[in-house]
């Protein structure tokens, strides 16, 4: 699985026919949702199938269509990114060796929170899913965070994909030549009067 999900990022990395890599981050997206599932995490799966192979990919589409399908070419060599990103990557595979192992039962969060979580959810939440009583109950405030994330970025890419507020249908009729469907409002000369031709 990690295997493809290279493969697949290298691909998105070397093309650049833009609606290719939207298809290809959609795969990678499904892909990592897979590899969720083999780590037992399949409500992790569910949401990065449906925000990132569904609606990012909707919406990258929908940005397709307002912007041209290859992408330009760079005028010059982004070392400064390029050394940017590398250091922060090194920074956080380095930090990732601190983390206990995958599934271990002695990891510091299994030793206080998840006995808590575990004891809670059948008497004090009612419910019989542990994730849904954590996400819906313990840490409630977290998640409704989240979603006033989520609905704030889908607002501002709606927002960008109309042109702002107002947007298309101001942009059009600012746009539109005169003479050519142009909307027309009856005019009279106040100086002549409303009898005057």
């Amino acid at each position: 699985m990690l295997g493809f999900l290279l493969a697949t990022a290298l691909m998105i990395i070397r093309l650049r026919n833009l609606f290719a890599v939207i298809m290809l981050t959609g795969a990678f997206s499904l892909l990592s949702a897979g590899l969720f599932v083999i780590m037992d995490a399949v409500d992790v799966a569910f949401t990065e199938a449906a925000v990132g192979a569904g609606i990012t990919t909707v919406l990258f589409l929908g940005t397709l269509s307002l912007t041209t399908s290859r992408e330009k070419p760079a005028t010059h060599q982004p070392l400064l990114p390029i050394a940017v990103v590398l250091i922060t990557g090194a920074a956080l595979v380095y930090g990732t060796m601190d983390l206990p192992g995958f599934g271990d039962p002695s990891a510091a969060p299994h030793q206080y929170v998840m006995p808590e979580y575990v004891s809670g959810t059948e008497t004090q939440i009612g419910l019989p899913n542990i994730v849904t009583a954590v996400l819906a109950s313990y840490r409630g405030f977290d998640t409704l965070g989240e979603v006033g994330v989520i609905f704030t970025a889908g607002v501002g890419v709606l927002l960008l994909l109309n042109g702002g507020i107002g947007g298309r249908s101001r942009r059009d009729n600012s746009e539109r030549p005169a003479g050519k469907g142009a909307a027309l409002s009856p005019e009279t000369d106040d100086k002549k009067g409303p009898d005057h031709a």
